[in-house]
């Protein structure tokens, strides 16, 4: 069963308190003040991209889809409210019939985006779309730093597999998000089943240490290995005598044994030994794949090594030191009544401390050079510029509630490899710098 193209819900009976309390309180004061059905437009972006990274990924989107369409306000979950005070009997009146039926656009899953890039536009009137700001960023900020995190290994690792194996270092269903987060951004596939079940990753494993120890020896672990799966299989061989135990898998599984994996000591020194060992013994084919704490930067130095594919856990479904995209969800447009031919007023939080927005409806495109190399990022309001009518980077997602852009996930891959083949070189690049293109403002 492929349940890649289901948008399946989350496992919980609903997606509607995945919220905060204020967003229903916001409600009940908006209902009571009569301004809960002003036409209104919230926009996702965020001010400033992750210290030294050049470019954020869009990641989450399709999650983000499942959750509203399965954002319902069920008999148990209003009985919570009820209970808990939450708010009043008329607010939970109108929970009780909730559907979002605005328009959502944004950046297609897989896109890259810079500081101030409207990732994400959410309209309708004010009460059904200020509920779902948390789930949103929620979404969006977990994935998209975990995609961005993907993206870096997968730059580093030069077209060599990588293997997203990080469930057993984070809550289990982030677990999930993170391994589809990570296969956005160039991950070939997971450890974990239920990311393989619900968004149909492939997925990859053989055995851990505890295998090889719960034999008496080594030659009757792999022994056993061998003989279930096949001479192709991943042999372990860092238990204990690195060495010896390429030399006993050889043996067992003959020269042509799929691989060999290493996960401690001094990888670039061992993946060089391991190499030449496999090669003496007439093992040419068989592949090193080497995991152990690995981030982009210990990718990126095993480059000259002979390493045919990385395992990476912890960085990654951490974003590399980088856990959140830091987006937010900011109101940036509202009608004067709830009449729905009522004109839009731009708004803005003015603030201190870096936190200024920049109020009205944003469209946003990305100018590309005289060799089709981007430039800019150009975000504006108003009429778009007929010079950039052709980069526009927004799509429908959401038309009067109704899903209009369910995809596979791997078109959302592919969609990242050719932003990234779009960008300057210079994107690429580990080292510490400013993002890889400047965001310029148009007025409308």
């Amino acid at each position: 069963m492929n349940t890649a193209d289901l948008g399946l819900p989350v496992a919980v009976p609903s997606t509607a308190l995945f919220t905060d309390h204020y967003e229903l309180t916001m409600v009940q004061a908006a209902l009571r003040g009569g301004t809960a059905d002003r036409r209104s437009v919230f926009e996702v972006f965020t001010r400033r991209l992750p210290e030294g990274r050049r470019y954020g990924v869009v990641a989450g989107t399709g999650r983000v889809l499942d959750a509203v369409a399965n954002f319902r306000f069920e008999p148990e979950i209003l009985e919570f409210l009820r209970e808990r005070d939450v708010v009043d009997e008329p607010t939970l009146d109108w929970l009780a019939g909730y559907r979002f039926r605005g328009d959502i656009s944004g950046y297609p899953e897989g896109e890259v985006y810079f500081p101030g890039s409207p990732v994400m536009r959410v309209e309708g009137a004010f009460a059904e779309c200020v509920l779902l700001e948390t789930v949103i960023l929620s979404i969006l900020n977990h994935d998209s730093a975990v995609a961005a995190a993907a993206s870096r290994m997968a730059v580093a690792a030069r077209g060599r597999p990588l293997i997203e194996m990080g469930a057993r270092r984070t809550h289990e269903l982030s677990a999930v998000a993170a391994a589809r987060a990570a296969y956005v951004g160039g991950f070939s596939t997971t450890s974990d089943l239920a990311a393989g079940f619900r968004y149909g990753i492939p997925t990859a494993g053989t055995s851990a240490h505890a295998f090889t120890l719960l034999h008496d020896t080594e030659r009757d672990a792999f022994t056993a290995q061998v003989e279930s799966m096949g001479s192709g299989t991943t042999l372990l061989v860092d238990t204990y005598d690195v060495a010896e135990a390429v030399r006993t898998a050889v043996e067992v599984a003959g020269p042509g044994l799929g691989a060999v994996r290493i996960d401690s000591g001094d990888l670039l020194l061992l993946a060089h030994r391991v190499r030449q060992q496999l090669d003496e013994l007439g093992a040419r084919d068989t592949r090193i794949v080497v995991t152990s704490d690995l981030d982009e930067y210990a990718i990126a130095s095993l480059a000259a090594a002979p390493v045919d594919a990385y395992g990476v856990g912890t960085q990654l479904v951490t974003g590399s030191g980088h856990p959140t995209a830091s987006m937010v969800y900011k109101l940036v447009a509202r009608a004067d009544s709830g009449d729905p031919g009522a004109p839009l007023r731009p708004v803005a939080k003015k603030s201190m401390g870096g936190k200024l927005s920049v109020g009205g409806v944003k469209w946003a495109a990305r100018r590309p050079d005289a060799d089709g190399v981007a430039e800019a990022e150009v975000v504006g309001t108003g009429e778009v510029p007929a010079h950039l009518a052709d980069h526009l980077l927004t799509v429908d997602l959401v038309r009067g509630g109704e899903i209009v852009a369910r995809e596979r996930l791997e078109a959302a891959r592919e969609r990242h490899l050719r932003a990234l083949d779009g960008l300057p070189l210079s994107a690429t690049q580990l080292s510490r710098g400013e993002p890889v293109l400047p965001t310029e403002y148009a007025g409308g």
